[in-house]
């Protein structure tokens, strides 16, 4: 049977092994974005693992002038309180949650790599003057988390503008799962590796290793990845070639955004939601099932450290595989908008499954199991629907990934609220109504998903360039002359969101 035109990928260029990805500059891109999001993410937590230091009484061993070894009893260096913990570990997504439509509409205007890569190096210099500033008051770390934050929100919009330029069509799952896996193994390591900083130096290391770490990243960045390909000296011909090909010559020009029509759009809108219901629930597993277990199981997860770094684990490899998966079957046997579907679906329908059943088990392994799973299977869909801004609107995704990323930053502050509510007398049935409760958003985020998205690139996303329109979507003969040649009652019956603004 003859390939469709339409769907037919160009055949990318292999100048060298495919172990060689250096030699493959879309692919360091990848590799050093993964190391970026490993460092925003030891960046992110390292206070989390410092404050348990900062407040807690301890002993340390000392050896005396005889060759004797003794404990010494050492004082807890601040004296907060739960609540003013609280306050401080939630301070950071103040900021974070207030620039990420800014983030992306900044790296739209000005490029993706630039404001990435500013983003996590005045993240990282925060970080580094942050013992000395909290010792003088806690106001003062408190601003700076809030500071960090801010800065730190522009870094996932920012990315996709950086795929938007460098991305082939037909590899995008693959090359953001690649860079958006640093999350979840920069989680697996910071959180054991910033322990045994605090027990070995202090509470001070915390902030000192993760901030030089990621300074030297931002300085291998910045020497490293350009903007645009076209302005990578390193690039080969064909390399260079296959991605301005598969991409269309994109204009340099700035558009207008067309935000009635983003606002409007369904498609859209059945990302944020899967964006919101995925977030939902992971924050529900991050922030509830250990109290969970410890409340119906009397089961301390915390103290497990492998075991409770066990789902992230499984989840930043099932993203990098199920990444090269999904563009595999979008190019050989269905399209974008059935890919995106499927996996979106499935890890959807296997969270609610998982999260039903941990909420009904009664022995810690089979509990652990289920979220094993379900993290592992749920980041079928977050391999997807976290690219498909790329699929719908190319120009606009980094905007569009500020959008999704804004609402879905609302669960890591309302499912916690809605925990302590329903969980009153930590009795079985009411844990049961809290994994309910997720389950049933799954589902809902399964469900409207599977209705409204689309992989396909929408109207008012179109490129201003009829040349790279037609380089991007593949149209075939008859489809191109029809579009270079319309009726002459065409612009009559467009509708104001497929008009082109003048600018």
């Amino acid at each position: 049977m003859e390939r469709n035109p339409r769907t037919a990928p160009l055949k990318p260029p292999l100048p060298s092994p495919r172990w060689k990805f250096w030699k493959r500059r879309r692919y360091l891109v990848a590799f050093l974005a993964f190391l970026g999001f490993f460092n925003i993410y030891a960046l992110r937590v390292n206070l989390s693992v410092a404050i348990v230091a900062m407040t807690s009484q301890h002993t340390s061993k000392v050896e005396s002038q005889n060759g004797t070894t003794l404990q010494r009893f050492v004082m807890r260096e601040f004296d907060w309180d739960s609540k003013l913990q609280g306050m401080i570990l939630s301070s950071f997504f103040y900021g974070y949650f207030c620039t990420q439509l800014f983030g992306g509409w900044l790296a739209a205007r000005i490029g993706g790599a630039r404001v990435y890569g500013v983003g996590v190096a005045i993240t990282a210099l925060l970080t580094l003057i942050t013992p000395p500033f909290t010792r003088l008051s806690v106001n003062f770390l408190i601003a700076l988390r809030i500071i960090e934050g801010f800065f730190e929100g522009v870094t996932y919009p920012s990315m996709h503008a950086v795929w938007s330029q460098w991305a082939p069509p037909m590899e995008r799952t693959h090359l953001a799962s690649i860079a958006f896996s640093g999350s979840y193994v920069g989680t697996v390591i910071a959180y054991p590796a910033c322990g045994l900083l605090a027990d070995q130096y202090g509470w001070a290391s915390n902030f000192y290793v993760p901030g030089v770490v990621g300074l030297l990243w931002v300085l291998i960045w910045f020497a490293v990845v350009k903007d645009r390909p076209k302005d990578d000296p390193y690039i080969s011909n064909e390399e260079l070639r296959y991605i301005q090909d598969t991409l269309g010559n994109i204009s340099d020009e700035k558009v207008s955004i067309p935000w009635k029509c983003i606002f409007t759009s369904m498609p859209v809108w059945a990302i944020v939601c899967a964006h919101f219901c995925e977030n939902w629930g992971f924050y529900t597993l991050l922030t509830q099932l250990p109290k969970f277990m410890q409340d119906t199981l009397n089961y301390n997860l915390s103290r497990s450290g492998f075991i409770s770094a066990l789902p992230y684990l499984v989840m930043s490899i099932v993203i990098q595989v199920s990444g090269a998966v999904a563009d595999w079957l979008r190019s050989t046997h269905l399209t974008t908008t059935q890919t995106r579907k499927l996996y979106t679906a499935t890890g959807f329908i296997s969270q609610t499954i998982f999260m039903f059943a941990a909420s009904h088990l009664t022995h810690p392994a089979a509990v652990i199991l289920c979220l094993v799973l379900g993290c592992g299977l749920g980041a079928l869909a977050l391999t997807c629907y976290s690219v498909n801004h790329l699929d719908i609107a190319p120009q606009h995704a980094s905007l569009l990934m500020g959008l999704s990323n804004t609402v879905a930053t609302l669960p890591g502050i309302m499912s916690p609220i809605v925990a302590g509510y329903i969980v009153q007398n930590k009795r079985p049935s009411e844990w049961q109504n809290v994994f309910l409760i997720a389950s049933f958003i799954y589902l809902f985020g399964a469900v409207f998903y599977v209705i409204f998205a689309d992989g396909e690139i929408q109207h008012w996303a179109m490129e201003k360039s009829k040349d790279s329109w037609r380089q991007q979507t593949a149209l075939s003969e008859a489809e191109e002359s029809t579009r270079l040649n319309p009726p002459a009652t065409a612009p009559e019956e467009e509708t104001e969101c497929t008009q082109r603004k003048e600018e």
